[in-house]
């Protein structure tokens, strides 16, 4: 694949990424989009419809979570060059989530709802705050690597990129994953929680903190005892749970 290719590869992907990042906005908060997670699908028996869902959910994790393992990387970029391989997995994300949105049962027995207007607003901003939480956290990782641009960016240069670098900046400095928290309150708060709501939430937090276990244990042997101080000081996912703060340079002993 020449390089001209190759980077266009990765800007037809982020494209699509940012097509599928903005549907999955309207998508959980049931507006805009013809189907979203609590109208314009088919509906059927509860079982067959639980089911589907929760098939769709895990073919997700495996894909997401999968692919992301060091060991699939290896053998992966045997067969896909290394320089589109973050744009594949891209690719692969789109094509599991629209999947997801596409094929989506909803279950719209209302679990909870909140009548009070004040309430409404608040959960409104909260999901606000979280999909910006999850947006701004994004490039305070490189945005731009996360999603493979730089790597198709430096191989048409010619240039060589750098090795992974382990940075605490911004919202880093207090939780670890601030991006899977910005997840993880888009995806509760709202005023009204339907049955197939509340599995979409349920599984999407359960999986979250399984791929923060494996996403650590893959920092720990790549950045060793900085990470590990790291980890030490700065809580998983809910700031303020452990006291200090951390110095931006973590020492090695």
């Amino acid at each position: 694949m020449s390089k001209t290719i190759s980077f266009l590869y990765g800007i037809i992907n982020y494209v699509i990424f940012l097509g599928v990042f903005l549907y999955a906005i309207a998508f959980v908060g049931d507006f805009l989009v013809p189907k979203t997670i609590d109208s314009g699908g088919p509906t059927g028996a509860f079982w067959p419809a639980l089911l589907i869902n929760a098939g769709l959910l895990g073919l997700f994790a495996f894909q997401h979570s999968g692919m992301a393992r060091p060991g699939f990387k290896a053998w992966w970029t045997g067969i896909v060059p290394e320089p589109i391989e973050r744009s594949t997995y891209v690719l692969f994300a789109n094509a599991t989530l629209i999947l997801l949105f596409w094929q989506w049962r909803p279950l719209t027995d209302v679990v909870w709802s909140v009548e009070a207007a004040w309430g409404q607003y608040a959960l409104w901003g909260m999901f606000g705050l979280g999909w910006t939480l999850v947006l701004i956290s994004t490039f305070m990782i490189s945005h731009w690597h996360l999603f493979g641009l730089k790597q198709v960016r430096k191989h048409m240069q010619g240039e060589e990129l750098p090795g992974p670098e382990f940075q605490i900046t911004g919202f880093y400095q207090y939780v670890r994953h601030p991006l899977n928290l910005g997840f993880i309150i888009a995806f509760w708060a709202t005023p009204e929680m339907t049955v197939g709501h509340l599995v979409f939430a349920l599984a999407t937090t359960g999986y979250i903190f399984v791929a923060m276990v494996l996403e650590e244990r893959d920092l720990i042997a790549q950045f060793g005892k900085r990470y590990r101080r790291y980890r030490e000081r700065v809580p998983m996912i809910v700031p303020g749970l452990k006291r200090g703060t951390v110095p931006e340079e973590v020492p090695e002993t």
